[in-house]
């Protein structure tokens, strides 16, 4: 082992074993010190865990790169210094905090609210955990200046989060995001005010739920389509997290009245016993709830993930088999009803528009552009859509807007991934199918053959390490140096390059209109294959996402569609030599 990492890791261990840290946080330390493996010591203090663009993710436990209340407190004076420097003169300051159902969230969540009380900021806490879409939403209704949650997402249980939020109700964007990050890396643990005010902490909860649950129903299309088929049958799991009580509460407002819960995953639990990770994105975590669903002949399967924010959807294929559904395919389903609906109940007044990551599929534009629906493209992570909503606020409407990583949000009451509107929209569109004589699987073909047949592939490369680290780094160098000038046996007709903000189409150089510059590549074909390339910014790993076109004549034509797609992704990742 490297003596001099051992050396530098143990003087900032050492500093954990002062009365500033309480008795239980000086044990952990003091038992890895006296370790002699020196792994878990290096591990816990070789790095400060960074206050990132979005907050903060990490392991829990003690040390400066773990997620424990001393790194939450040292955040949230850092969070309180910028906001009383921004919002310097303003009477009545306020934040919204919230948390999700993960160990240590509701010690960290009181923490944050105690910190921001100290330091003369009201604190609106929620009085358990609630989804990540109603703190959201929470921020804007009572008129906050910000907000905080704690939460890892679906992140596996080791794991927690702090996601700080701006006024409008998103997650920071520039210049707070850099702001915030300069104050919190000033702040030393003797400077955090852990002591609370109390009369600067109230309580929230069930006034703020009806509230939301209001708000999400303006994500409704069609109540007449549910009325007539509000015996759907539903399968729905919260994964042991915070959808359980609000979605199944949202979905009966709608006038769906055949609720079934996975009754193992409501129970609250930080472990979540009942799956590998609490990620709905993993077929393996929808196993419960498909196994109700066939004992229930169930129409459909839905899940959220711990914070609520994403969700997962399993329809039935024509052999009665259950089907999980990609993030592309739920945007691409959401996206198309919205559209087509609204437009033939009369709801579409010419200034609509829609929001899309840039490596979200293009049938989705596809849809919006022939229906004469305005669509944008932005980079990964909500707060871009957010900040599409907030740009035109009063002038246009945002009518929907989503990912390819299983978030979507369908109204604007709320600026950050929403899985109870979406889940009881989805309800919505299954019962519209229904009305109609389909399956969700049966209205999927329809939209590929009505816009075209395209397949998604995300490839993840995992470089570990700092070498790790220069080899993602040199990969992408490699790739602007000399991009590839054929993929999959197509031409490569325009390169865009976020990072100069530069396009190259079929020859000729332009300037790519986007907010801020980001490391992400992208290629185009002459058949319509779309490559975009980027570093992961919060684990050792370079993303590829391909998407390419193909032909589907019929909807038993799927299958083959696949195939010949899968083949050519093959190609593709042997061009780039993945």
């Amino acid at each position: 082992m490297d003596q001099e990492l051992i050396k530098q890791c143990t003087a900032e261990a050492q500093k954990w074993l002062t009365p500033a840290f309480d008795a239980d946080t000086q044990a952990e330390v003091k038992a890895m010190l006296d370790n002699e493996d020196k792994s878990a010591l290096i591990d816990a203090f070789y790095q400060n865990l960074e206050f990132g663009t979005g907050g903060l993710r990490g392991i829990m436990g003690a040390g400066t790169n773990r997620m424990n209340k001393y790194i939450v407190g040292m955040a949230t004076q850092g969070f309180a210094n910028y906001i009383n420097k921004a919002f310097a003169g303003k009477k009545d300051i306020s934040v919204v905090v919230g948390h999700d159902c993960r160990n240590n969230s509701r010690l960290f969540a009181e923490t944050v609210a105690d910190i921001f009380s100290a330091n003369g900021i009201k604190a609106y806490l929620f009085e358990s955990l609630r989804p990540t879409p109603e703190i959201s939403f929470a921020i804007r209704q009572l008129g906050a200046q910000a907000g905080v949650n704690i939460t890892a997402s679906h992140n596996p249980r080791e794991y927690n989060g702090y996601k700080a939020y701006w006024d409008d109700g998103a997650q920071v964007l520039s210049p707070h995001d850099t702001g915030i990050i300069d104050e919190v890396n000033k702040v030393s643990i003797d400077q955090v005010k852990f002591t609370p005010n109390n009369d600067l902490i109230q309580i929230i909860g069930g006034e703020m739920d009806i509230d939301y649950l209001n708000a999400v129903h303006e994500a409704l299309v069609d109540q007449e389509v549910i009325n007539r088929q509000k015996d759907l049958c539903i399968v729905y799991s919260p994964l042991h997290g915070t959808g359980r009580v609000i979605i199944p509460a949202a979905l009966r407002t709608w006038g769906f009245q055949n609720i079934n819960v996975v009754k193992e995953q409501m129970v609250i639990d930080g472990n979540f016993p009942t799956v590998v990770s609490p990620n709905p994105e993993n077929s393996e975590a929808m196993t419960l709830g498909m196994k109700l669903g066939t004992k229930l002949n169930a129409d459909l399967v839905l899940a959220s993930d711990p914070d609520a924010d994403r969700l997962a959807v399993v329809c039935r294929d024509p052999k009665g088999e259950w089907c999980i559904l990609n993030g592309n395919q739920t945007a691409l389903m959401l996206s198309y009803y919205i559209i087509e609906n609204k437009k033939k109940l009369g709801q579409l007044k010419g200034n609509e528009f829609m929001v899309k990551t840039i490596v979200t599929t293009e049938t989705i534009a596809e849809i919006a552009k022939r229906n004469g629906v305005e669509i944008r493209d932005v980079y990964t992570g909500f707060k871009w859509i957010a900040r599409e909503i907030k740009l035109d606020e009063g002038k246009k409407k945002y009518i929907g807007g989503g990912e390819e990583s299983f978030g979507y949000l369908p109204f604007d009451k709320v600026r950050d991934k929403d899985s109870p509107a979406s889940i009881c929209l989805l309800c919505e569109i299954a019962a519209w199918a229904k009305d109609n004589g389909m399956t969700l699987y049966d209205l999927l073909m329809k939209i590929y053959l009505d816009y075209g047949f395209a397949y998604q592939n995300a490839i993840s490369v995992v470089k570990p390490g700092k070498s790790g680290a220069d080899e993602i780094k040199q990969m992408m160098e490699d790739f602007r140096a000399t991009p590839p000038t054929q993929l999959g046996g197509s031409p490569v007709v325009c390169v865009k390059d976020y990072k100069t903000l530069k396009m190259v189409n079929n020859g000729v150089e332009s300037a790519l209109d986007m907010p801020a510059t980001s490391n992400v590549l992208q290629w185009f074909t002459a058949d319509g294959t779309k490559i975009s390339v980027r570093p992961s910014g919060t684990e050792p790993k370079i993303k590829f996402y391909v998407e390419v076109k193909g032909e589907m004549e019929c909807p038993k034509c799927y299958d083959g569609a696949v195939k010949t797609a899968v083949e050519k992704v093959d190609a593709i990742k042997k061009d780039l030599g993945l």
